[in-house]
């Protein structure tokens, strides 16, 4: 492995949705290059590379794992990664270690959902992707379509997923375009390439980057393979082949010429472009000639002794139709050789893909502090990464995408001392130097930067010994001494030091890899429990292990005290509930019923009017005022909702908000700028600001069309205005609400003075040039109270505890001088009771502009036959399920639905749906958005329309909005407002009345 020269390497990953036959094309791989570890009999039915119980039983993928394979002298790391969107997060472990990726499509489903979802994976890890459409034999033997049809099918998806890419590549485009006009220099060289590169599709089948396989019979090619077939009988040679054998291109058989389409003259109708009539033409006579009972066999008998073919004369008599179809296009058209040398021809080897890949995985970083050394050797290990440097004398650097999790009894070498059945390994790939046993190394998490030389900075530094490398083979492991860059390996003695993913490196002067991006987050939460108390340290020690062996897991004690696990989705959670309760803890778990996450908020529009927008901000009586228990302070409350886009934006940046405001690092940032800038981002700060202003600008412009001119600009002055008296964000410091500071006009007597805050959050976001604070000593005292007060109340909603979202609050404080002088106050005492003051001025503000609940919301992606269609949207109805569109998919009797469904109503979805479908519906859910509920939790009837329609209130029924709310005040242990007598029965009296 030492040896291998990095040019005779590929590393790649297989990424496809759910079912299009990812693990049964890794099988045919495996059994071909594998080094006999499969049979070819047995590939596309044992499904090698799923070796979990559970991946067997479910026969889905459920973790990436790879496998080494050798073709032509090359050597070739396969990644084969999960398709089910509960698992997403191993698709972005195995697409860091890889520098190509096979994307699959099945050709009778065509795209869907999760194709989206790894096909921008790997536009964002920079892949090299190669398209393979898959279950070509669907379209013969099951939708019965004639090669035409066929072919146009094809065209249309390839040219669907041309599209995907294509609006990718159009979202950096639009992005380097911005940042030339604000004047970077910087990015110029890049937008240019990337205009180049815009001129022509990503899949071609004509450039040999796209395959049509059938992976369960084995068989499956490329366009260069029949342009070799035909180059001598047609007298042409095979590049032109290669070029016509795909778009409109006809041979005129007269003339022996290959024409367009204007020079076919009458006979346009009736041609057929040469895709068909070399190709599928041929393809669809072997499966006719072998399948029906009245087929032609002299075709298969031509076929063999054209083409050579040794097909064992026992499998040609056998009864079955389907084994001799297998055996003779397997050996015409094998499957591996064509997807292989694609491989070889069409991705890039480690040296050339890292130096496109740099960008990415280690970004310029534009340093501030003056430390030649550390910048020397800093830059010196970039260099190395983007050259793939494999020499014993370059640093050696490798990435960690994930830890997993083995038996130690299924380790080659094992150690007798060690008493624990599980053991991490780390999943890694190699990208400069050679990485040996027994090496020290030193770890490093994503927030280290080698600049710092502080108490902070050396819990992101560790400095750990590899016991083991191994060669990844599936399940098996194969004991390695050494592994140069370029190479994907399993390391031994870093599970004390790793959690999830780290960057190892010889020197202590390197920058950490950049994170890993996730499609989506975890939103599934359930309590657990030891049903014995005694198990309560195996229960501990147990989330611990599951926690370091899953990348996506997350485990948090919440406030009650309960330990609480959040996963993807159900699949996910049921596969860590069983990981945890038979392999990591071994005790008997209560897993308590789901945990959903709600928001609360107010109603409100963008199209409010401007003259409401002044009154929220300004007015005189819509506000809550309330006193300190001391009467020295009086706090006005105003609240108004923010624009939609501006709370989505809010949210979306919570991670770049918390290194500008929260915790220590914001703390360090008031007293210092920051000293490192990435250059990838060139200023994230502006960037930010750009999306929260055009956000804005986008609400105002949908929300008031109706408006004059003049209103619309007089509403997006007075936000913009908003936006410049920026307090504080909440909750945490940096949620999606806003605290505005004070008007400092206002004012209630002559001797009261007005707390007023500082807008440095505005200036922090460059909305403010300048940050005013007020000298007062006694105003700065008590500015931190009403920031806790107003984090307290976001924190915690007045509906049922629940965060707030998309709100603004203006709080004015107003202290009384004359009084606090006279009786010499307490501003210890005061700075608490302002706090509680401030924080309950907040939520009944929102109890009183009709406050509303926000609920998650997944996207629905669902398939299903023509005569399923009642049912499945009865099951929709029943869940509350919003529907967006529905469509046939052209040629086949299947229907694809997008739905939006309400995170509390998705558990047990999938099991109903098959239960009423009888099986023949799938659904794949996706967390999308939070939506209000346009109910109000606390309606009564009180116009004559309402009490017509639904009586005095007395008999009313609680509303969606107001049973959620119950649910979850009631899982809290907050009071509830019902009845406890449903149904009384009638007083019997001692009379009886026979």
């Amino acid at each position: 492995m030492g040896a291998c020269d990095c040019r005779k390497i590929r590393n790649i990953c297989i990424l496809a949705h759910v079912d299009h036959g990812k693990t049964t094309l890794a099988d045919h791989l495996i059994a071909s290059s594998g080094g006999g570890l499969l049979h070819p009999k047995q590939a596309g039915r044992l499904r090698f590379m799923d070796y979990l119980d559970e991946e067997q039983r479910r026969a889905i993928t459920m973790k990436s794992s790879s496998i080494g394979l050798q073709y032509k002298n090359y050597s070739i790391n396969l990644i084969d990664s999960p398709g089910h969107m509960d698992f997403c997060s191993e698709v972005s472990t195995a697409a860091r270690l890889s520098d190509g990726a096979l994307v699959l499509v099945d050709a009778v489903e065509g795209v869907h959902i999760q194709t989206h979802a790894v096909l921008r994976q790997a536009w964002t890890e920079k892949l090299t992707p190669c398209l393979v459409l898959n279950k070509i034999d669907r379209l013969i033997c099951e939708l019965k379509l004639s090669p035409m049809e066929a072919y146009n099918r094809l065209q249309r998806i390839v040219h669907e997923v041309n599209g995907i890419v294509s609006a990718y590549k159009s979202e950096k485009y639009l992005s380097d375009v911005d940042s030339l006009l604000a004047g970077s220099s910087s990015e110029i060289e890049g937008s240019d390439e990337f205009i180049e590169d815009d001129e022509e599709d990503t899949f071609q089948p004509q450039k040999g980057n796209v395959a049509f396989v059938c992976a369960l019979d084995g068989w499956g090619f490329s366009i260069s393979e029949f342009a070799e077939f035909y180059a001598s009988k047609l007298g042409a040679s095979t590049a032109t082949l290669q070029k016509a054998l795909w778009g409109p291109r006809y041979f005129v058989p007269k003339t022996k010429m290959i024409v367009g389409k204007k020079g076919l003259g009458s006979g346009a109708n009736k041609a057929r472009p040469m895709f068909v009539q070399f190709v599928l033409e041929p393809l669809w006579q072997v499966y006719q000639a072998a399948l029906e009972t009245d087929g032609d066999k002299a075709v298969l008998e031509k076929l063999i002794k054209s083409f050579n073919l040794s097909v064992p004369p026992r499998e040609l008599q056998n009864k079955d139709s389907k084994v001799v179809l297998q055996a003779i296009m397997s050996r015409w058209l094998p499957l591996s050789d064509s997807i292989l040398s694609m491989v070889i021809r069409c991705m890039p080897d480690p040296i050339s893909a890292q130096s496109v890949r740099i960008s990415r995985l280690l970004p310029k970083r534009e340093i501030l502090v003056n430390n030649s050394d550390v910048l020397a050797e800093a830059e010196l290990v970039r260099k190395s990464v983007e050259a793939c440097d494999s020499s014993l004398e370059a640093p050696s650097v490798a990435f960690i995408s994930k830890m997993f999790a083995v038996p130690t009894k299924m380790l080659p070498e094992r150690d007798v001392n060690d008493e624990s059945e599980e053991c991490f390994l780390a999943f890694a790939r190699i990208f400069s130097g050679v990485i040996y046993s027994g090496q020290r190394v030193f770890v490093l998490s994503a927030l280290y930067d080698p600049f710092k030389e502080d108490s902070l900075m050396n819990k992101h530094l560790q400095e750990a010994e590899l016991q083991s490398l191994y060669l990844m083979m599936g399940q098996g492991l194969k004991p390695v001494a050494h592994a140069k860059a370029g190479n994907v390996v399993a390391i031994r003695g870093l599970g004390q030091h790793i959690l999830k993913s780290a960057t190892l490196s010889s020197t202590r002067n390197c920058w950490p890899f950049t994170s890993l991006v996730f499609q989506v987050s975890p939103t599934l939460r359930v309590a657990i429990e030891p049903s014995d108390p005694a198990d309560m340290g195996l229960l501990m020690k147990g989330l611990r292990l599951l926690n370091r062996a899953d990348p996506f897991v997350e485990i948090t004690v919440s406030s009650r005290g309960e330990h609480v696990l959040a996963a993807a989705g159900e699949v996910h959670l049921e596969r860590c509930i069983k990981d945890l309760r038979d392999r990591f803890a071994k005790v008997s778990l209560e897993v308590s019923a789901p945990l959903v996450s709600y928001k609360e908020t107010i109603e409100g529009e963008v199209s409010d009017s401007l003259e409401n927008l002044k009154v929220r901000l300004n007015g005189n009586q819509d506000y809550i005022e309330k006193t300190t228990p001391n009467g020295l302070c009086v706090v006005r409350v105003r609240v108004m909702k923010l624009p939609p886009s501006v709370t989505k934006v809010l949210d979306e940046s919570s991670d770049l908000l918390e290194v500008l405001l929260g915790g220590k690092v914001g703390q360090a940032n008031k007293t210092e700028n920051p000293r490192v800038i990435v250059m990838e981002d060139e200023n994230p700060v502006k960037a930010l600001k750009k999306r929260i202003i055009d956000a804005l600008e986008n609400d105002i412009l949908s929300g008031c069309a109706e408006l004059e001119k003049e209103q619309i600009e007089k509403c997006k002055t007075i936000w913009q205005q908003c936006l410049q008296r920026i307090w504080a964000l909440g909750p945490r410091q940096i949620g999606p609400n806003i605290l505005l500071a004070p008007d400092r006009k206002s004012k209630i007597t002559d001797t009261s003075f007005l707390i007023q805050g500082s807008c440095h959050v505005s200036e922090l976001l460059g909305f403010l040039d300048e940050c005013y604070t007020h000298p007062t000593t006694i105003s700065a005292t008590l500015e931190s109270s009403i920031v806790a007060g107003f984090q307290i109340a976001t924190a915690s909603g007045p509906l049922c505890d629940e965060p707030m979202w998309g709100l603004a609050f203006s709080v004015e404080a107003f202290i009384d001088e004359f009084e606090a002088c006279h009786h010499q106050t307490d501003y210890a005492l005061l700075a608490g009771q302002l706090m509680a003051t401030v924080k309950d001025a907040c939520r009944a503000a929102v109890l009183k502009n009709k406050p509303r609940l926000v609920e998650a919301m997944y996207f629905c992606e669902l398939i299903t036959p023509t005569e399923y269609l009642g049912p499945m949207y009865a099951v929709l109805a029943r869940r509350r399920a919003h529907v967006l569109k529905e469509e046939m998919q052209e040629g086949s009797p299947l229907f694809t639905v997008h739905a939006y469904l309400p995170v509390s109503e998705s558990f047990g979805f999938a099991d109903e749906l098959r239960r009423w479908t009888s099986g023949a519906s799938s659904a794949l859910l996706v967390f999308s958005h939070w939506e209000a509920l346009s109910e109000d939790p606390f309606f009564v009837p009180k116009t004559e329309e309402e009490i017509e329609e639904f009586g005095d209130g007395s008999s009313v029924l609680p509303n969606t909005a107001r049973k959620l709310v119950n649910a979850v005040r009631r899982r809290k242990g907050l009071p509830v407002e019902e009845k406890v007598v449903q149904h009384a029965t009638k007083q019997r009296t001692l009379a009886r009345k026979v």
